[in-house]
C-alpha cells in the first residue's frame, strides 16, 4: 500500500475496532472520563483499545502497525480480528503499560548510581543532561530553542526573534503537575540527582503545552527560559538544527540522562491512540505518534530520559522522546514513543538553536 492507502485504511480498522470493542460491554476511554479519580482514570489503560499507525514495508510502501497491551482481556481476540482485515501488511506488537518516561523502572527514575548518563552538575550546559523542575524527580535537556516574541491578542508570535534562549524537554520534566506555573525554578541537575534551590537553578518555566483528558493530544513538551549559564550545543552527532518528518525505518540516536547514547531504528509512524497513563493525569491518548525499538541489547531509554531530542543518523531531528512501555522490541525490554519534532517546535513557537550538523558516528 502507498501511504494515503494505508491511512484509510488505518481510520477504517479504528473505527472497525471501537465497534469490537463496544460488543464486549462498554469501553471507557480517556475522552470519556467523567468524575473518575486520577487513580481510576490511570487504570483505564487497561481498556481493550489498539494503537493503529503505519509501518514501512521491505519491498517498499506501507503496512498497518496494531499495539495491544499485553494482559488486557478481550484484546488479542480484537487483535486477531483486525489482523484478519488487514492480511499480510500487517504489523502486531505486544506492549505493557505506556507510561511517560520519568516513570518507568524504578521510582523515582533510575537512581543516580544506576545511571550511565550525565547526572552531574554541568556548565556550561548541554542536551542530555540531568534537569528538572524544582519538584520533579529529573529527566533529560533536550535541546536549546529559540522563540518568537509573543504578540497580538490572541498571545501568538509576532514574528520578531526574543533575544531568551530556552531549553525544550517534557512537560512532565519542566512543570511535573498541573499547579506548576511560569516562573517556577528549573534546576540542573534535576532534584532526583541532588539539585537544590538557589545553587543549581539555571531558569524559569516559561510555557507548557496543556495536556488535557477530553481531546486527544500530540505533544508532552514544555520550555524553560534560561539564565546567563553558558551552553554547549554539542550533540554526539554535532549540531542538530534541521528537523524531518520520520518516515520510518530510520536508524535513530539519543543521549539521555539515564541511558546516556542508545541506538535504535523507527518501526511505526503516525500512532493514534497511544494510551499513557500519568500517575496525575490520569490516561490521556496521543495521536500520530513516533515508535522506536532499541539497536542495542538494552532499552532505548529508560527511566530520567524523558525529554530528550531523538535525531537520525545524519543529525536531524525527529522526535522529543516522552514515553516507553514495559516490553516488546528486538531486545523485550519495551518500546519508545516520541512526539514528531516539527508538531511540538510548531505548538510551542520555538526553533531549534545551533549550527549544521556533523555525520552520526
Amino acid at each position: 500500500m502507498d501511504r494515503d492507502q494505508a491511512r484509510k485504511m488505518k481510520e477504517q480498522l479504528a473505527a472497525f475496532a471501537r465497534e469490537l470493542a463496544e460488543k464486549h460491554g462498554v469501553v471507557a476511554t480517556p475522552r470519556s472520563l467523567g468524575g473518575q479519580s486520577v487513580s481510576e482514570a490511570a487504570d483505564l489503560v487497561r481498556a481493550p483499545t489498539l494503537a493503529l499507525g503505519l509501518v514501512p514495508q521491505p519491498e517498499g510502501g506501507f503496512g498497518i502497525a496494531v499495539r495491544y497491551r499485553l494482559g488486557v482481556p478481550r484484546a488479542r481476540s480484537i487483535v486477531r480480528k483486525i489482523s484478519a482485515e488487514v492480511g499480510p501488511d500487517v504489523d502486531v506488537r505486544r506492549t505493557g503499560r505506556i507510561r511517560p518516561v520519568s516513570e518507568l523502572g524504578p521510582r523515582p527514575p533510575a537512581p543516580t548510581s544506576q545511571a550511565d548518563g550525565d547526572t552531574d552538575r554541568r556548565r556550561p550546559l548541554r542536551p542530555g543532561i540531568s534537569i528538572g523542575h524544582v519538584g520533579v524527580t529529573a529527566g533529560t535537556l533536550g535541546a536549546f530553542v529559540t522563540r518568537a516574541r509573543p504578540g497580538g491578542r490572541d498571545g501568538g508570535s509576532n514574528g520578531t526573534p526574543d533575544d531568551g534562549l530556552y531549553a525544550l524537554s517534557n512537560y512532565h520534566v519542566l512543570a511535573g503537575s498541573p499547579e506548576a506555573q511560569p516562573g517556577d525554578v528549573v534546576l540542573q541537575p534535576g532534584p532526583a540527582d541532588g539539585g537544590l534551590a538557589p545553587g543549581d537553578r539555571i531558569g524559569e518555566l516559561t510555557q507548557v503545552v496543556d495536556l488535557e483528558a477530553v481531546e486527544p493530544a500530540y505533544t508532552d513538551a514544555a520550555i524553560a527560559r534560561l539564565d546567563q549559564v553558558p551552553v554547549d550545543f554539542e550533540y554526539p552527532v554535532g549540531r542538530v538544527v534541521k528537523t524531518a518528518r520520520a518516515l520510518g525505518g530510520e536508524v535513530v540516536g539519543k543521549v539521555g540522562r539515564t541511558t546516556s547514547l542508545t541506538r535504535g531504528r523507527v518501526t511505526a509512524i503516525e500512532l493514534d491512540d497511544v494510551i499513557v497513563g500519568y500517575e496525575d493525569l490520569g490516561a490521556l491518548s496521543f495521536d500520530d505518534q513516533i515508535e522506536i525499538e532499541s539497536l542495542d541489547d538494552g532499552p532505548f531509554s529508560r527511566g530520567g530520559d524523558s525529554g530528550a531530542l531523538v535525531y537520525r543518523e545524519d543529525g536531524v531531528a525527529l522526535g522529543l522522546l516522552f514515553a516507553g512501555s514495559e516490553s516488546g522490541g528486538r531486545s523485550g525490554k519495551g518500546l519508545t514513543y516520541a512526539n514528531p519534532i516539527d508538531q511540538v517546535l510548531e505548538i510551542l513557537g520555538i526553533e531549534l538553536a545551533g549550527e549544521p550538523t556533523q555525520p552520526f558516528g
